[in-house]
């Protein structure tokens, strides 16, 4: 049976990272599960300074929605990968948005397109950095409720124009205590909160399900760790980086997995890939 993989990867500066990044495509196809689509957060610069290039020459298209030293997101989508009426930059990426309809910010967090990839039916793809929220009380806390609140309905319109969504990215939302490290010293603390975990779980409701508990895991399994006080080396983590889909894509998803590879490196970001893999 053939199969897709899909990823998720908040790098951190992709000036910094593209090493990181395109090493780590190309070992996933030296394996023989190459990425089709990754979705990137944090890229931390303007859409001219993206390298398009240099990752065109390592198989893929991009776009992007960037800013100059915070935020800034992208869809890549692997050539080979797509269907034979989508051959060229232009029809790889159809529908293409940015941020959240209606809601103005000028923080470029959020990019969507409808990608078809070979024998299977089109996927619409979101890749969002949701807000960190700094503190709980703060204005930028107000800024993410905010902006989650918009994105419930953003979602709610796409759901019933795509059967077959995915919404990927960095949520900045661990939504249970198992998603992190030591829960009773996280309590009531931004990114675990009740308040955003409540729009996490309004999104399960809404029919998006969170393909990594699909499966069973290996307990204290994180996506982020600290820089600070050796974060990763005690695995002092959380589960903030998610891949959510449609109920019609859920009988198609056969595995989803966390690789801390990328975070052993050397200078690595301080998250590291969600993986999807989904049957035809």
């Amino acid at each position: 049976m053939n199969q897709y993989r899909i990823a998720t990867w908040n790098v951190n500066s992709i000036k910094v990272r593209l090493p990181h990044l395109l090493q780590w495509l190309e070992q996933q196809s030296a394996k023989n599960q190459p990425i089709d689509i990754i979705g990137l957060q944090e890229l931390k610069l303007t859409e001219d300074k993206f390298p398009f290039d240099e990752i065109e020459k390592a198989g893929y298209y991009s776009i992007v929605s960037g800013q100059k030293t915070y935020n800034g997101v992208a869809i890549l989508v692997r050539k080979e990968a797509l269907s034979l009426v989508t051959q060229d930059r232009e029809t790889a990426f159809l529908d293409f948005q940015k941020n959240i309809p209606g809601f103005e910010d000028e923080q470029q967090r959020l990019i969507a397109a409808t990608i078809h990839l070979k024998n299977i039916q089109p996927l619409r793809f979101i890749c969002g950095y949701f807000p960190n929220g700094q503190a709980v009380g703060s204005d930028k806390f107000s800024y993410k409720l905010k902006w989650l609140e918009a994105l419930q309905s953003y979602l709610h319109a796409q759901l019933l124009q795509h059967s077959r969504l995915l919404l990927v990215g960095d949520y900045n939302i661990a939504p249970k205590d198992e998603d992190v490290h030591d829960p009773a010293k996280w309590i009531g603390q931004n990114l675990v909160s009740d308040d955003e975990r409540k729009y996490f779980f309004q999104m399960e409701e809404m029919g998006l399900i969170d393909s990594y508990r699909l499966f069973d895991q290996i307990p204290k399994s994180f996506s982020w760790w600290d820089y600070r006080m050796m974060g990763f080396r005690r695995n002092a983590g959380l589960r903030i980086d998610h891949i959510l889909i449609s109920p019609a894509l859920k009988e198609k998803a056969a595995l989803c997995a966390i690789d801390k590879t990328p975070r052993t490196w050397e200078q690595p970001s301080d998250h590291a890939p969600v993986i999807i893999t989904i049957n035809q």
